[in-house]
């Protein structure tokens, strides 16, 4: 488990990493586990179908990670597919994720555990990764109801999670039926919490279950009508009520 991030400087920004995962390796060892060609060289390295081609997992006895190079979507990316603002360490995006998840976690809410993340600066731009541990065996609510209905348990535990969620106060930037997964024992967790932040309670919730609704709507539309109806909304409405 995550035991607090150790920050390591490097030639053009900083790393953060989890001892307990990484121990003490040299910079230029540490660096390079961001690098997909790192991974592949080593044949450990699974392409991740679908998104902006960001995203892979590391698959190996040792280790089962996830690592994602940020990207920018819709019409920004025109301008810049991968670059931002410098605005200080703290606004760095990859950090404040790895520090959010690292509440989360020791909150007992079920995500992705950080592994490392870093930064590139170069002049008032950055560049920045994430690595965080992936959850085994689970796959997206997406791809779940695109291939079966799920049962009313599962979707007032989807509730549930998502209401303990904000309890704690975080808004998830971009709650949707890709960012929610689920096991095959039922188990739900949350994952890409980019963005995220804690807010004072406020209308920002109904928010984020109004972008899970548009979601599943979208996804939906061209599916049996009970793989999302208006009685599955309300079971998730009630698991997060009960919650």
């Amino acid at each position: 488990m995550t035991t607090g991030g150790r920050r390591i400087a490097t030639a053009t920004g900083a790393m953060l990493a989890d001892p307990a995962y990484l121990g003490n390796p040299a910079k230029s060892v540490a660096e390079s586990m961001f690098d997909p060609e790192f991974w592949r060289a080593r044949g450990e390295l699974v392409e991740v179908v679908g998104g902006r081609g960001s995203a892979w997992f590391i698959d190996s006895p040792a280790r089962q990670w996830a690592l994602r190079h940020f990207r920018r979507g819709g019409f920004i990316a025109r301008l810049s597919e991968d670059q931002y603002v410098w605005a200080g360490e703290d606004r760095v995006r990859a950090f404040a994720e790895w520090r959010l998840l690292e509440m989360l976690v020791r909150a007992g809410l079920p995500v992705p555990e950080p592994i490392a993340a870093r930064y590139q600066r170069t002049g008032l731009v950055y560049r920045c990764d994430l690595i965080t541990q992936r959850i085994a065996g689970a796959e997206p609510l997406a791809a779940v109801l695109a291939r079966e209905a799920i049962a009313e348990q599962r979707w007032r535990a989807i509730g549930t999670v998502i209401a303990r969620l904000h309890g704690v106060g975080v808004d998830h930037a971009d709650l949707n039926a890709h960012n929610i997964l689920l096991d095959a024992r039922g188990a739900v967790s949350l994952i890409d919490f980019d963005r995220g932040r804690l807010r004072e309670p406020g209308s920002w919730a109904l928010g984020n279950l109004q972008r899970l609704r548009e979601s599943l709507a979208k996804i939906s539309a061209a599916l049996p009508p009970e793989r999302f109806s208006p009685q599955v909304w309300e079971w998730l409405l009630a698991g997060y009520r009960d919650a």
